[in-house]
């Protein structure tokens, strides 16, 4: 068939106005859209009745929300365009309240002196300027350029001399914070789990030689077996020829 024959316009979904809430459907929105056009009050309050009733019908689940029915007659207004004149039993719901716009987001200005370590390292460090107890001030110290050393690892893949974590702690906390040198830090568990997944993958390479050298042994015996069967065939049957030629 030619598309010249078929009947009447293409109607597509992109050439449709938009459906303003999509889970009641177009036909819903026509409906809503014939009401609105109604000439009397009267008509438009039975008839949006009965469209409150099928939305009720069509969303169960709404059945669950505190306030049912007045979810439904806001849906209502909001699929007329906030043009439906109708007695409802509920306060009509405006377009500003309903499309309320965000306030901006308020993204943090404040410029961070390592980017390796992170903002989190600097309020750490201004804690620990703020304890006033020797030996708790040493603790905090020492987590602290413990997890400067992991966050050191972690971003640049490599290991990292104890020495240089010290400097950049003496460096950022302008000073005030510092270690003893002969101090040795945490082992970073990077590298160890770096480390143990290499033993793995070494234990698995040499499991699987084993596998293929206990394979090829077994394969030999087996041969040797099927040569001594074939022998003693052989012998066999020499013996039985043997035998006739006696007779």
């Amino acid at each position: 068939m030619a598309l010249t024959n078929l009947p009447g316009p293409f109607d597509y979904n992109s050439t449709r106005s938009k459906l303003l809430l999509t889970e009641y459907g177009r036909n819903v929105q026509n409906m809503v859209k014939y009401i609105v056009a109604l000439p009397t009050k009267e008509e438009r309050n039975r008839y949006a009745q009965v469209v409150i009733d099928l939305m009720g019908f069509l969303n169960p689940h709404l059945r669950d929300v505190a306030d049912f029915k007045h979810k439904l007659w806001d849906h209502l207004h909001i699929i007329s365009g906030f043009q439906l004149d109708v007695d409802s039993p509920y306060p009509k719901p405006t377009e500003e309240a309903i499309h309320i716009k965000p306030e901006p987001l308020k993204y943090p200005n404040q410029r961070i002196r390592s980017r390796h370590y992170g903002k989190t390292i600097e309020l750490m460090i201004q804690k620990a300027k703020s304890i006033e107890e020797p030996e708790r001030k040493r603790h905090m110290v020492q987590a602290i350029a413990n997890f400067m050393k992991m966050a050191y690892v972690q971003w640049n893949k490599d290991s990292v001399a104890d020495e240089i974590i010290l400097n950049d702690l003496y460096s950022l906390s302008n000073g005030e914070l510092k270690l003893e040198e002969n101090v040795n830090l945490n082992k970073v568990e990077f590298r160890t789990n770096q480390n143990n997944q290499n033993n793995n993958n070494n234990r698995g390479r040499q499991n699987n030689q084993n596998n293929r050298g206990g394979g090829g042994g077994g394969g030999g015996r087996q041969n040797n077996n099927n040569n001594q069967n074939r022998n003693n065939n052989q012998n066999n049957r020499n013996r039985n020829n043997g035998g006739a030629k006696k007779y």
